[in-house]
């Protein structure tokens, strides 16, 4: 017998961190698949699962940050393999590095990586992820010991190896982004890559080379002093996941710990910046 879903359209204002921060929220209370679109987010649960009162817990959807509206209607039975499909299209960055789902043809790319995002944020499409991907394009990786804190579908960390990581730790505090990289990394037959479920408390006695933190502005705040302290000197600290009217507030707390501004790229009013410890 068919099962029945209820079709959630979320308008989000702003569109980033929210869409991410509410796809973990509803991936915690059994929402199945999600689509993101240019104004909002699109999310599917079993209307056996649905539970109003669970939803209205939603801490998001009662924050002061973000204007957030949204409709709900009983939908037939999804195939979902052809709604992310439809959704879902190969990117390319920089002529070097391409980003695709297995069923797109292979691209004559130096770097091609298989993902599938599934509840994971981190596809390449969305302005944060593809600086970041810019970034480690353009940097030396070669030996390095590479720390992806926030890796949510492991794709900086599977080119960060590409690249000539010698080791690599992905870390997300979100399960399902634990478990995506997981499968992300499996897929694309990566070897130094080690996944880990958790936060910045992970890192305390580790020291790496370089760190990628594709996370929001208010969590790169908090957990600068984390990241410094596991960085050696001379190392390099690419940061994203933040505006650029955010720069300010995030260089200065890098500067508080000897962290010093080093490059920037900026995208759709989104900033990338690395940075180097003296």
């Amino acid at each position: 017998m068919p099962r029945n879903y209820t079709e959630f359209k979320f308008k989000l204002e702003p569109l980033q961190p929210a869409s991410e921060i509410l796809i973990a929220e509803l991936g915690e209370i059994g929402f199945e698949s999600f689509v993101e679109n240019e104004d909002g987010l699109t999310a599917y649960i079993l209307t056996e699962e649905l539970d109003e009162e669970v939803l209205a817990g939603i801490h998001i959807l009662h924050s002061d940050e973000f204007m957030i509206t949204y409709t709900s209607a009983e939908i037939d039975q999804v195939n979902w393999n052809i709604e992310w499909e439809k959704n879902f299209n190969p990117i390319v960055v920089d002529d070097k590095c391409s980003v695709r789902a297995p069923f797109h043809e292979k691209p004559d790319t130096e770097y091609d990586i298989i993902i599938e995002p599934k509840m994971s944020f981190g596809t390449g499409h969305h302005a944060t992820t593809h600086m970041m991907l810019q970034f480690i394009l353009k940097n030396n990786w070669e030996g390095k010991f590479v720390l992806d804190i926030g890796c949510g579908t492991g794709v900086l960390a599977i080119l960060a190896e590409m690249k000539g990581a010698a080791k690599v730790d992905a870390i997300d505090i979100d399960n399902w982004c634990y478990l995506n990289t997981l499968e992300n990394v499996e897929r694309n037959e990566r070897k130094v890559v080690r996944v880990f479920e958790g936060g910045a408390e992970l890192l305390q006695g580790r020291k790496y080379d370089s760190i990628i933190a594709n996370i929001n502005r208010n969590i790169l705040l908090e957990d600068m002093q984390f990241y410094a302290e596991s960085l050696n000197p001379g190392g390099q600290i690419f940061l994203s996941g933040f505006y650029t009217e955010d720069i300010p507030a995030i260089e200065a707390e890098c500067e508080k710990y000897g962290i010093r501004f080093d490059d920037k790229l900026e995208r759709e009013n989104w900033a990338a910046l690395s940075f180097f410890k003296e």
